[in-house]
């Protein structure tokens, strides 16, 4: 192997731990959901291209700016946990310094283009998720007890939001549906995890609800969850956002994720709840693709 050869695989080893610093797989859905959201609130068979371009990059962006600033906040605790340890701050990959740099570059990236190429209550709203994420989650809200994740769920949801407004230059009914919608999901998400992963949040210092309640209680918690989760994903339809496909669609996926949750009560597994966690994605994905079929079809 020549030099050049060495020097151009060391290139693009360094530029995928920087990838691996913005959460692909997170920023996907994050911009998917977000997305959606525009495109249901463009006027029917008028997508205005340009925005909806310029608000996928930017709120793109932004969510990997946000990632790479958790990735900067939770570097200690990273290295002490089995599932983040290789993550590339405590494995020494990228140095704080040139993360940091990185991260207000995406950051100020986001918000220029969201400002000018969109509208500015986006980029407004955009740097309040960013915030909100980033340093009132991370820094505060994640240490404050067992209810942390529920407390931050609105950094998540709030793509949703952002891409309604994107289009519309407003915050309407319809955006808040779908906000809600993930808001609800996002504990029962994230709990099923936190299940197959407790001992290494108690050995991080994380009060996550298995950590602090017992895996039991958060199992009947997940269960809960789910079953508010149900009529909440019809809040679509009372809206008039969508019709029968995505009715039909939604209550068989939130029928199969309660059936899910309540078989996760009798078992003692950390594979089935990661398979619950596995589910969890799969439902939002294929619940936010239903609205645009059954919007289109609607078209």
């Amino acid at each position: 192997m020549n030099n050049r050869t060495l020097v151009t695989t060391a290139a693009i080893s360094h530029w995928r731990a920087y990838l691996r610093l913005c959460k692909p797989r997170v920023v996907a859905l994050v911009v998917f959901t977000a997305m959606v959201a525009m495109i249901l609130a463009a006027p029917p068979g008028h997508l205005p291209w340009q925005r909806l371009l310029a608000g996928t990059v930017g709120i793109a962006l932004a969510a990997a700016s946000a990632a790479a600033f958790n990735h900067i906040a939770d570097r200690h605790i990273d290295a002490i946990m089995q599932r983040t340890r290789h993550r590339p701050l405590p494995s020494g990959t990228i140095a704080i310094g040139p993360a940091f740099v990185f991260a207000t570059l995406l950051g100020a990236d986001a918000m220029l283009l969201l400002w000018f190429a969109v509208n500015p209550l986006t980029a407004v709203l955009t740097l309040f998720t960013l915030i909100g994420y980033a340093v009132v989650y991370t820094r505060y809200l994640k240490w404050l007890g067992p209810q942390n994740i529920v407390l931050g769920g609105a950094s998540g949801a709030a793509p949703a939001l952002l891409g309604w407004c994107a289009v519309t230059g407003q915050l309407e009914w319809q955006a808040f549906a779908l906000f809600m919608i993930i808001f609800v999901w996002t504990p029962p998400h994230f709990w099923a995890l936190a299940i197959a992963r407790r001992n290494e949040y108690a050995s991080a210092g994380v009060p996550m609800l298995p950590v602090t309640h017992g895996v039991a209680h958060t199992k009947h918690s997940i269960l809960g969850y789910t079953i508010a989760l149900l009529p909440v994903s019809l809040l679509p339809n009372a809206l008039a956002m969508s019709g029968l496909v995505y009715l039909i669609g939604a209550t068989l996926l939130g029928m199969v994720y309660i059936v899910r949750a309540h078989r996760l009560l009798h078992v003692d597994s950390d594979t089935d709840a990661m398979r619950l966690f596995g589910y969890s994605i799969t439902y939002l994905t294929t619940l936010f693709t239903l609205l645009l079929v059954d919007h289109f079809l609607v078209i």
